[in-house]
């Protein structure tokens, strides 16, 4: 075999192993987490979160929420139904209600969460899904199967 044979049969070898080699790193970039830091709102209009980052993973406070308001839809009710008896008396306003998110690159979610149902004082699992530039965010207890949907769309802040 030729010197010049020899050199285009190894770079014929050497082209798909350096393919095979870039493509698990291309997919590991691939299932970055998007960005969800900002105001998003709930498509049925009776929530409204604003989405932070809290080391490595993510945390939403509630702005507004039409079962955490009075009948004039502006004042806050109190966290009368909190488990812990000193923060019965703080407005609902503002707290964080879904911490704990950390992102699944596998399954392409936020997952490990906790969201706080402030009206009600319980607590239940939770999971953020990116969907079309949209946010699913899956409430449950015991099994996802057993839970409730909410989509949240992102809107100016």
């Amino acid at each position: 075999m030729t010197m010049s044979r020899a050199i285009r049969a190894s770079l014929l070898l050497a082209v798909p192993i350096s393919q095979a080699v870039m493509l698990p790193v291309a997919l590991a970039q691939s299932a970055a987490p998007p960005e969800i830091a900002g105001i998003w709102q709930a498509e049925n209009g009776q929530m409204k979160i604003e989405m932070v980052e809290t080391g490595g993973g993510y945390a939403g406070r509630l702005l507004w929420g039409q079962r955490a308001v009075e009948a004039d839809g502006k004042t806050f009710k109190r966290d009368v139904n909190n488990p812990n008896p000193a923060l019965r008396s703080r407005s609902l306003e503002g707290i964080t209600i879904l911490q704990n998110l950390k992102w699944n690159a596998k399954d392409r979610r936020w997952e490990g969460g906790r969201l706080y149902d402030g009206t009600s004082g319980r607590t239940v699992s939770a999971r953020l899904t990116p969907v079309n530039g949209k946010l699913e965010m899956r409430a449950y207890m015991g099994s996802p199967m057993l839970g409730r949907t909410i989509r949240f769309r992102s809107v100016p802040n």
